[in-house]
């Protein structure tokens, strides 16, 4: 009978031990560590990191581990590693007679998988928990595969001050990803994860350098290295002393510290080109701060993609100056100009306008808001594709009247603009000149969608983009931009813009493969009075260009075509003698004929106009315009040709002056 209960409680001694080993391990060994942000570039490189919230450079667990330190780790730590099942009776019994034979502890006889449980109990080292460690390591070995375990502890190792885990260590190390480790560097690593307090770089490096070639000559030994290799490493000199994490996109890494903090982040920026647009921004914004302008921020897209490649929020972070974090790529600042190409393309898209319907241009208030065109001329009436390329005011605060504030700025919210968040009164018709805030990066991203005629974008006709595209692509600023330091072999479609107290200065450039956007000003909202966005980030803009390979131009779409007016770009009309046939967007349909052309009775000698239906007289087409946009045509226009008689008094003069002040 007592027999019977032994065996009773043995058996629920032991199903009481086995379900403690079952259930012994969590599932996520390190649940409760903090890791740093690490954010890489599209072909792996290290952009740059934070560090974890304990204050420790942890990476997030490693992937991979190189080759030539995996073997030295293991030659070091736990030759019997890929044999044992967690616990290694030989290493204990090995330690077991270096601790007899020393008098003190020397050895813990502890596996790579022991240690693994040790880094996540971080309880004391002690008998009691040796045990344990042994108990739960034999459970882990039967989860996890001898690569996973592996990857598990050198990732949470600590290799002497607050570097712990094998990929932080080989950047503050070595400076690198250590695909290209050295033997002599792989053996140095491990060597210092076995005892951090006690031999690392700044201590005791006369030891560490001696456990270094110790550990290389045993792979020697072991046939790990030729004798060429062994002879080269042991003379290789001891790691110096610890690198900065690198500081490449620094604003992006910044950025995604804060949406996905202690995580690996993976970004498509481009590395090579990245560095190289640094290093354009900084000289670019050294030049600009004799100015007084001290902030610049550059970003790339590819258009097939609609990645951004290159990220600079601010340049130059090497200097002094306050105000160098902030990320201009994602602040709200005043749009300037370069929405109007936007109007443009939606008054096409809508069928508002055709691609050279002339737009008033003369001086206008519009109901208390008077804007001016930046060089103080005014044309009387200017098409809409000129208008555009010259970036004029008047012309386009005509056209956002007559396609509607709000419903523009419904539009560029759907465009992804997403800084737009007043409501539409607020802005009014200075919403077209610089009245909303917008960030760069929302504008490189429309721009991008439109490049690649995203079919699900809200500007999505072909022909209205395209008649954009060239249109910008024939831009000839008046503001004093130097041609002779923008030279590009390209062919780009650009934009540049200056908001009020030129406080922004703005340049897109787009072509069919790459995006580029840059804006340049004070980060404190302090204006320059050399800040135009054509003298200042247009130069930045084509330096860039020159870094990319040439793309070409866009492929011009077919489409319905139309009759069109020669002189007012409208569709033709029953009076329009001078017309062309044109390619135009599939709403065309709904753009008016032509207000301007009309037929006249004159006299046969052409110096009268016929007001007696019986008198002779011959139907002579006119582009009549009214007296106000007629005063400034014919200063513009010498070969503009009025009726013989004044009509500036008639019915239809009126009429037409009435039709110009309700666009």
């Amino acid at each position: 009978m007592q027999i019977k209960r032994v065996k009773i409680a043995i058996a629920i001694i032991g199903g009481i031990v086995l379900l403690l080993w079952l259930f012994c391990l969590p599932s996520d060994l390190f649940k409760d560590i903090s890791y740093s942000t690490v954010v890489n570039a599209k072909t792996g490189e290290l952009l740059g990191a934070r560090i974890a919230d304990d204050g420790q450079w942890r990476f997030p667990p490693c992937n991979s581990i190189p080759e030539k330190f995996e073997k030295a780790l293991i030659e070091y730590e736990d030759r019997g590693f890929y044999s044992h099942f967690g616990i290694s009776i030989r290493g204990l019994g090995r330690a077991l007679l270096q601790n007899i034979s020393t008098g003190r502890v020397v050895s813990g006889g502890s596996t790579i998988t022991m240690q693994t449980i040790r880094l996540h109990r971080r309880g004391k080292r002690n008998i009691i928990e040796k045990m344990i460690e042994m108990f739960m390591a034999t459970r882990m070995e039967l989860t996890y595969s001898k690569e996973e375990i592996l990857r598990m502890y050198m990732s949470h190792a600590t290799f002497g001050g607050n570097v712990v885990g094998l990929d932080a260590a080989l950047w503050k190390y070595l400076g690198n990803d250590g695909n290209e480790i050295s033997w002599a560097e792989a053996c140095t690593l491990a060597v210092m994860q076995n005892a951090p307090s006690s031999v690392h770089l700044s201590k005791n490096r006369d030891k560490l350098l001696k456990k270094r070639n110790r550990l290389l000559k045993r792979l020697y030994e072991k046939g790990e290295l030729d004798e060429d290799e062994y002879e080269l490493s042991i003379e290789e000199p001891l790691i110096g002393q610890p690198y900065s994490m690198p500081q490449i996109a620094p604003h992006l890494v910044e950025y995604f510290n804060k949406i996905s903090h202690g995580n690996k982040c993976e970004t498509q920026i481009d590395f090579s080109l990245q560095r190289r647009v640094e290093a354009i921004a900084k000289y670019w914004r050294n030049e600009l701060s004799l100015s007084g302008i001290n902030d610049l921020s550059v970003l790339i897209s590819d258009v097939q993609t609609g990645n951004i490649i290159v990220y600079c929020g601010n340049a130059d972070m090497d200097s002094e100056r306050s105000g160098k974090w902030v990320d201009i790529a994602r602040s709200p600042r005043s749009s300037g100009s370069i929405l109007k190409p936007l109007l443009y393309c939606a008054s096409l898209q809508e069928g508002i306008i055709l691609p050279n319907t002339v737009l008033p241009d003369f001086p206008t208030d519009f109901g208390g808001f008077s804007p001016k065109n930046f060089d103080g001329q005014y044309s009387g009436v200017v098409d809409a594709k000129n208008a555009l390329a010259l970036s004029l005011n008047i012309p386009y605060v005509w056209l956002l009247k007559e396609f509607g504030v709000s419903r523009f700025a419904s539009l560029l919210q759907k465009c992804g603009l997403s800084t737009l968040t007043r409501n539409a009164d607020q802005y009014g018709l200075s919403l077209i000149l610089g009245g909303a805030e917008v960030s760069l990066i929302d504008i490189v991203n429309c721009y991008s969608n439109l490049a690649r005629f995203n079919p699900d974008f809200p500007l999505n006709d072909r022909i209205a983009i395209y008649s954009m595209f060239e249109a910008m692509r024939e831009v000839n600023r008046p503001d004093q931009l130097d041609y002779s330091r923008v030279s590009s072999l390209q062919n780009i479609a650009w934009k540049t813009g200056t908001s009020y107290g030129a406080r922004d200065g703005w340049a897109i450039g787009i072509t069919p493969k790459y995006v580029v956007g840059v804006w340049v000003g004070n980060s404190d909202g302090s204006g320059v009075a050399e800040l135009t966005g054509a003298r200042t980030a247009g130069p930045v803009m084509f330096d860039i260009f020159n870094l990319l390979p040439n793309s070409g131009w866009f492929e011009k779409p077919g489409g319905s075509e139309m009759n069109v007016c020669r002189y007012s770009g409208h569709l033709a009309g029953k009076d329009c003698n001078e017309t062309k046939m044109q390619i135009v967007p599939s709403q065309a349909i709904k753009s008016k004929n032509c207000p301007y052309c009309k037929k006249l009775p004159i006299s046969l000698d052409g110096l009268r106009r016929v007001r007696n239906a019986s008198e002779p007289s011959e139907m002579i087409s006119y582009f009549i315009l009214p007296p106000v946009p007629k005063y400034y045509y014919k200063q513009n226009q010498v070969d503009y040709i009025e009726p013989p008689e004044d009509l500036q008094e008639s019915a239809y003069g009126i009429n037409f002056i009435i039709l110009l002040m309700e666009l």
